[in-house]
């Protein structure tokens, strides 16, 4: 057996994770501060605005500061002859094997700000759920996806 070292997304998705967080997390903080002005306008209790405000605060920071240097740094991936494999967490890790034999389709896709950074997405559907390599480089998710195909094709079901 030839073993494998794990794959890591590119660093990247971790400009492309901020800017995403930095664009959801300021339209809900200003619809908290809009919510604040509609409040002191209409005589409405402040506590729901300020409420969320701090949370999407928070959230900002989390999101923006934190988490996409994390999920970089804590996920991996192996493609194997019979198997895949997806790992991620840093104190819970959360080890999952999808038999190739599960595996119906691959997709490959990028939204704009992936497509900016040259980065796109695989989708590996089986009948119970998607499973997302999300931040790979356009050429490497184009490998992944085609390598991925070929061996879910090629691997027979057990009798």
């Amino acid at each position: 057996m030839i073993a494998h070292l794990p794959q890591r997304l590119h660093p990247d998705s971790v400009k492309v994770s901020r800017i995403s967080a930095v664009i959801v997390n300021s339209v809900l903080i200003a619809l908290s501060i809009m919510h604040l002005l509609l409040a002191h306008l209409f005589g409405w209790s402040f506590l729901p605005g300020w409420i969320a405000l701090g949370l999407f605060a928070l959230s900002f920071v989390l999101f923006v500061c934190f988490v996409p240097d994390a999920e970089v740094r804590w996920f991996s991936f192996d493609i194997r002859e019979e198997e895949l494999e997806f790992q991620s967490g840093a104190l819970f890790i959360n080890s999952v094997l999808v038999p190739m034999v599960r595996v119906q389709h691959v997709e490959l896709g990028s939204g704009p700000l992936m497509r900016k950074y040259d980065l796109a997405e695989v989708k590996i559907v089986t009948a119970a759920t998607t499973h997302k390599i999300s931040g790979l480089k356009r050429e490497d998710a184009e490998r992944i996806k085609q390598q991925i195909s070929r061996l879910a094709r090629v691997v027979e079901p057990d009798e």
